[in-house]
């Protein structure tokens, strides 16, 4: 089990590893070795997950869910497969941790009373300047 906060934690046959090449530094071994990892996570049937987290993590993830709601995540950053699977793990809980976070309501505010005086100044100002515009009527 992965621990990400007090209240989730993740069984780890729900995450799924696989190896690719990675492109960028590496030397000689780039064109042999699979460095980089790409985990999977299935997001929508994740048990671990509350519906409230999971809408959260969904948002978060934007171009990186799938359509299916699996959360793809590539690590390529260092030249070993080890600190890429490492990486790519602390990137997903740190994305389920965000995800775990209420977002705080927003408490209503009122416009002070000098931001309504400038709004409707620059009103009149507008007003003014359109009433410029206008032709003038011709008594003939």
């Amino acid at each position: 089990m992965i621990r990400v906060t007090a209240h989730i934690s993740i069984d780890e046959r729900e995450i799924e590893e696989s190896f690719v090449r990675a492109s960028g530094p590496g030397g000689q071994n780039v064109n042999k070795l699979a460095t980089a990892v790409q985990l999977r996570f299935d997001v929508r049937g994740s048990p671990s997950l509350t519906d409230d987290v999971r809408a959260r993590l969904e948002r978060l993830a934007g171009t990186r869910l799938t359509r299916d709601g699996v959360l793809v995540i590539i690590a390529q950053r260092h030249r070993t497969q080890g600190r890429n699977r490492q990486d790519a793990l602390d990137r997903l809980i740190d994305l389920i941790r965000r995800a775990a976070i209420p977002p705080r309501p927003r408490r209503p505010t009122r416009p002070t009373r000098a931001s309504r005086e400038r709004r409707i100044e620059g009103k009149k100002r507008r007003a003014g300047l359109k009433q410029l515009r206008r032709a003038k009527p011709s008594f003939e």
